[in-house]
């Protein structure tokens, strides 16, 4: 085998071991991404839904419960459905500090959130000081940051303020969540927030959080609050 038969099945095998590898099953990439093509093509993209509330519908418009109890929000963009391989994907990088796992699901966010209404700055939900010394990290900001960069809007980590620890929302029924993030939010008094402002989080539940959040944005100022999320539960 001479020189250049060498360097040509090196080359070949180089792009077979460092080719990305699905992070659920471990298949080469599609792509170029961390998914396989089978992986990829279960994703559950979240095409139709409520606009107010991001739950999926079978048609356009405002469910029940938004036009009866609108949100603060003015409008969610809710990428996925919550299911496979997303199920896999969230408490992987949300409790596991996986951020392969984090940068796989910003990516695969990107494309939709770049028809949404440009806001004049994207706000990661913050988590409380206690939380995040528990954590080390967090991923909504972890979330946030390519997001920004790639589709060019303004980064805020300093206007909103997680100011009361509050019992994980998981473990409450929707009743008891909106008990429990009430007044855990607030702005910083020194700052104003801008006009058009759009929160960014991994999974939207009931919205009991996104929405006090919004309500401490709108009550120092800000016009319209949006959200941005990974996935909704339906």
């Amino acid at each position: 085998m001479d020189a250049l038969e060498v360097d040509g099945w090196w080359r070949r095998a180089s792009r077979w071991l460092l080719a990305p590898r699905c992070l659920i099953c471990l298949e080469r990439g599609h792509n170029g991404t961390d998914l396989c093509a089978s992986c990829t093509e279960r994703l559950p993209w979240n095409r139709v839904a409520c606009v107010r509330c991001g739950l999926p519908m079978p048609a356009a418009g405002e469910c029940g419960d938004c036009l009866q109890h609108p949100s603060s929000l003015t409008h969610v963009r809710a990428v996925f459905v919550y299911g496979f391989p997303l199920d896999r994907l969230v408490p992987r990088f949300k409790f596991h500090r996986d951020l392969a796992a984090g940068r796989l699901m910003a990516n695969l966010m990107v494309g939709v959130l770049a028809s949404a209404p440009r806001p004049d700055a994207v706000v990661p939900l913050p988590l409380h000081a206690h939380r995040l010394r528990e954590r080390g990290y967090d991923q909504a900001l972890e979330l946030a940051r390519p997001l920004a960069t790639t589709l060019a809007l303004p980064l805020r980590t300093d206007l909103l303020l997680r100011v009361r620890a509050t019992a994980p929302q998981s473990e409450l029924d929707a009743g008891q969540r909106q008990k429990n993030v009430a007044r855990a939010f607030a702005v910083s008094p020194r700052l104003t927030p801008p006009d058009h402002v759009v929160l960014l989080d991994d999974v939207m539940t009931t919205g009991a959080t996104l929405d006090a959040a919004a309500r401490a944005l709108l009550r120092a100022g800000a016009k319209r609050v949006d959200a941005w999320v990974c996935a909704r539960v339906p």
